[in-house]
């Protein structure tokens, strides 16, 4: 089976240096977990609230082990990442949040409550509340434009980095640049 190194790669914050297993973990993760049900999931799942400066962030978590924490895009919420979640339980703390704004995290008004300075924020207040220091980051289309963001400004909280479906930060914004205004 031919796997892409662009579809998910380990992105070592600290060293930078060294490509991983890791994203081939979340193969087999899929794969074990499709045969496992919704409701064993949500019977398995602790739901918690981090404290990100005043602005309460939801997130789910089950399993043990190092902490692993995942970042949905658009427009979807923490429950996109169950299957994930229930496949890699057994080796990883799993915690996949609801960004600001969605699900049963706190909307708080205005555009500027929404800046990406304050996104990254939010994943780490989760990675606080769960007593760790630092936590491999997964983040799938615009939570992985928060995950690029948040191992730039906390590289020392990132153990490793995951990214589907964005490409890196730098190549978007030259894309974006390129295409002129968007509405």
């Amino acid at each position: 089976m031919f796997f892409d190194r662009g579809i998910a790669m380990k992105f070592n914050c600290r060293s930078r240096r060294s490509l991983s297993a890791l994203p081939f973990l979340l193969i087999p993760a899929l794969l074990f977990a499709s045969s496992i049900s919704a409701q064993a999931v949500m019977d398995q799942v602790e739901h918690k609230y981090a404290d990100s400066d005043g602005v309460s962030i939801h997130y789910a978590k089950m399993g043990s082990g190092p902490l692993m924490v995942f970042i949905h895009g658009f427009p979807d919420f923490w429950y996109s990442w169950r299957h994930q979640m229930a496949g890699l339980a057994d080796q990883y703390t799993v915690a996949a949040l609801d960004t600001r704004g969605y699900n049963l995290s706190e909307k708080p008004e205005g555009e500027a409550n929404y800046d990406m300075t304050l996104l990254t924020a939010d994943v780490a207040a989760v990675i606080r509340a769960e007593g760790e220091s630092s936590a491999v980051v997964v983040g799938h289309d615009w939570g992985g434009g928060i995950a690029w963001s948040f191992a730039a400004a906390y590289p020392h909280m990132t153990d490793r980095l995951i990214i589907m479906n964005l490409p890196h930060i730098k190549g978007l914004q030259r894309e974006l640049a390129s295409m002129g205004q968007q509405h």
